[in-house]
């Protein structure tokens, strides 16, 4: 007879709760769990590619050794020695920063990764850290830290009580939401438009998510945090209305009267009559809330976007209230951890990367200076290199380099259960079971909730004797590095101490001592009971007492953030460079690039094209169905056109993740729906001056037939 488990799909941000029916070891069938309260009965097609990801040939069970050029299997003990081994020899002979360590996004999305993993960075003793962090949400980020004093200080949209939703650079109808965890994003959307709110998108796609908004407005890429600085202008012509624990509104004030939206028209291609009557709409609507995601984050000024969207939500009194952009109070609080597990509340420049200087965030560097690290000699050079399920070989800007950077190292170990684009450099491949066989807790996800909620659920499958978690992988390696240094009693009591907690019991502990724990609180065995997860309400105001700033007040004006606001200006003088701008965009059954083995997800018509307005395609004689070579400062690709009314005039677009075609890989769906990277033609030089952050969007291409 079959049977039924139930937990929460962790592929990506929404924590759709999933019904698996099963047999023995075999998947029979998921769907969406109908009582999940968060979730109710909705998943996306991504949800099959749980099974997929057990049951794929290609992925590695056992940990994999590469002699003479070719991959042989050996015993974890023996690969987990030759790693310690291998890493502490390169420190030895080149010193601690000599070594470099990369987290990818999936770290995210797994429970033992994200409670072990600091520690284990920690005992690399390296300042080369980088992870997806900085190709990604590192401005909101490094805002949060400047201004609610904690880097996970992440305000969210209240999507289910609003009634204006402004809506820039996001398309959570493909994404599922992104620093938004709001699963069937599409039906809270249509349920904003029934109790009559409105949904405004500012993109420069009419992308899937436009094309549900009450209104569509094209944007030049890149002009966001102008076009913010425009509405606050308007906004700001009666006095705004912030709380008494904000400091900065007479700063703030004084400086968007130098932006009129006709300064800005121009440049953002938004006409003044359209920001004057969103600014009109946004300030008069019951409760309203302004959203930025990918498009206005991984940009040349995504720390502004970040930074002003907070503003504008400020200072509108839509901050910290029902309906507009609100902070979840997550039962397991990563915020109260101790440092050494959670990276503590943030940082800012302590050190800066040695061949740009670019400043450290949050402990780490941004990761568009990882090749140059590897490839200019010199002292304190990368030699050796820790990936943990990460590919940035197609995720982070100019790729390629990157690419012949990793064969330039001395040693590398990937902690990845597939031979994939980066981890095909690697001398050891540590392969962690998949996500089905590990017990599975939202933690960054509980922290960015459009709803309060938790839910647990233990491993479906038995990972077998001879396979290792990735937390188990990490304490292994941590520790035998500590051995090969020297005897401590006190980091030996605390690998100790944490092989026998595991995941359960650092679950179980942080939410005893969290908020809802304590004397008949909640505990990891009464959260397990409730299989469809625990509703505990909709989101609630916690300032100023969740405040981390040291004077428990909120700074509306960080010194530096106002500081980048000359850089911005600049661009209003600087004129239009030639040629057309890329941008890269998701699909609902993509995930970054480590999904596209799944055969379910990449089945269908090809969806790495690029696609051009019908009258730029003219101009510069393409068609339907032709190739065309698109080119950069960093590469060139070829890729097959499609037309698309959506586009705006003077902007192309490519999906980002695909790039499969190299050699060495073992893949073979997604070699056989390869496509082009994106990220062979973004540029590592064109950065978030202020974070570091890469900017994936505007990026300047030329674009020609190919016969």
């Amino acid at each position: 007879m079959p049977s039924v488990h139930y937990r929460a799909c962790n592929l990506c941000e929404a924590m759709c709760g999933v019904r698996i029916e099963y047999e023995g070891t075999k998947v029979l069938s998921i769907r969406g769990d109908d009582e999940d309260p968060f979730s109710r009965g909705h998943i996306c097609p991504k949800a099959t590619a749980l099974q997929a990801l057990y049951e794929d040939p290609d992925r590695l069970r056992q940990p994999m050794r590469k002699r003479d050029g070719k991959w042989e299997p050996i015993s974890w003990d023996t690969a987990l020695d030759e790693a310690a081994k291998g890493l502490h020899t390169v420190q030895q002979r080149h010193g601690t920063n000599s070594v470099g360590v990369y987290l990818g996004n999936p770290n995210v999305h797994n429970t033992g990764s994200l409670l072990m993993a600091a520690l284990f960075v920690r005992a690399l003793k390296t300042k080369h850290r980088y992870s997806a962090t900085s190709v990604d949400q590192l401005p909101h980020m490094l805002v949060a830290y400047w201004m609610f004093g904690h880097q996970l200080m992440l305000p969210v949209p209240d999507v289910d009580r609003t009634q204006y939703f402004l809506m820039l650079g996001a398309n959570p109808i493909a994404s599922n939401g992104s620093l938004m965890t709001a699963p069937d994003i599409k039906g809270r959307i249509d349920a904003l438009r029934k109790r009559g709110g409105k949904l405004v998108v500012i993109d420069p796609r009419r992308t899937e998510t436009a094309e549900r908004a009450d209104e569509h407005v094209f944007i030049t890429p890149g002009t966001d945090a102008l076009l913010l600085l425009a509405l606050l202008h308007e906004v700001l012509k009666t006095p705004g209305r912030v709380a008494s624990y904000v400091d900065g509104l007479e700063v703030v004030s004084a400086l968007v009267k130098q932006y009129p939206p006709e300064r800005v028209t121009a440049a953002t291609g938004v006409p003044v009559e359209t920001i004057q009557r969103i600014a009109k709409d946004f300030v008069s609507a019951k409760a309203a809330v302004a959203y930025g995601r990918m498009g206005t984050s991984v940009q040349a000024y995504g720390s502004l976007c970040a930074w002003l969207i907070n503003v504008l939500n400020l200072v509108t009194g839509n901050f910290d209230r029902a309906g507009g952009s609100m902070f979840p109070s997550p039962v397991f609080d990563p915020r109260t951890l101790p440092k050494v597990l959670s990276g503590g509340r943030g940082s800012y420049g302590r050190w800066k990367s040695r061949v740009r200087g670019l400043p450290e965030s949050g402990g780490e560097l941004p990761v568009a200076t990882l090749a140059e690290d590897i490839l200019t000699p010199g002292e304190g050079r990368v030699r050796a290199m820790v990936t943990i399920a990460g590919n940035p070989v197609l995720s982070t800007p100019n790729g390629r380099q990157l690419d012949t950077a990793f064969d330039d190292l001395e040693f590398m170990v990937a902690i990845d259960p597939y031979l994939n684009e980066t981890t095909r450099h690697a001398n050891l491949i540590l392969p962690p079971p998949s996500p089905l066989e590990r017990e599975h807790y939202d933690i960054a996800f509980h922290l960015l909730s459009v709803r309060n909620t938790t839910r647990y659920a233990k491993a479906l499958f038995d990972k077998g004797p001879n396979a290792r978690h990735d937390w188990e992988i990490l304490l292994g390696l941590g520790k035998r590095l500590e051995a090969l240094r020297g005897f401590s009693l006190q980091r030996s009591l605390t690998w100790a101490a944490l092989e026998k907690l595991g995941v359960e019991g650092m679950l179980d502990l942080g939410l005893r001592l969290g908020p809802r724990g304590g004397l008949g609180g909640l505990s990891l065995k009464k959260v397990q009971k409730a299989v469809h997860g625990i509703d505990l309400g909709p989101l609630e105001p916690v300032l100023p007492g969740s405040l981390h700033t040291k004077n428990k007040r909120l700074d509306l004006a960080p010194k530096e953030l106002l500081a980048d606001v000359a850089r911005l200006e600049a661009t209003l003088n600087t004129p239009r460079a030639p040629g057309l701008m890329l941008i890269n965009r998701r699909h609902l059954r993509d995930c970054n690039s480590w999904l596209h083995n799944a055969p379910k997800l990449v089945s269908g018509a090809p969806r790495c094209t690029l696609l051009v307005h019908p009258e730029d395609a003219s101009e510069l004689g393409l068609s339907a169905g032709d190739k065309a070579r698109v080119k950069s400062r960093v590469g060139e690709v070829v890729v097959p056109v499609e037309l698309s009314a959506a586009m705006m005039r003077g902007v192309v677009s490519l999906p980002h993740g695909y790039g499969h075609g190299r050699d060495g890989i073992k893949l073979q769906v997604a070699a056989a729906h390869a496509g082009e990277s994106v990220n062979d033609l973004t540029d590592e030089l064109v950065i978030d001056a202020l974070s570091g952050n890469a900017a994936f969007s505007g990026v300047r291409v030329e674009v020609e037939r190919v016969a």
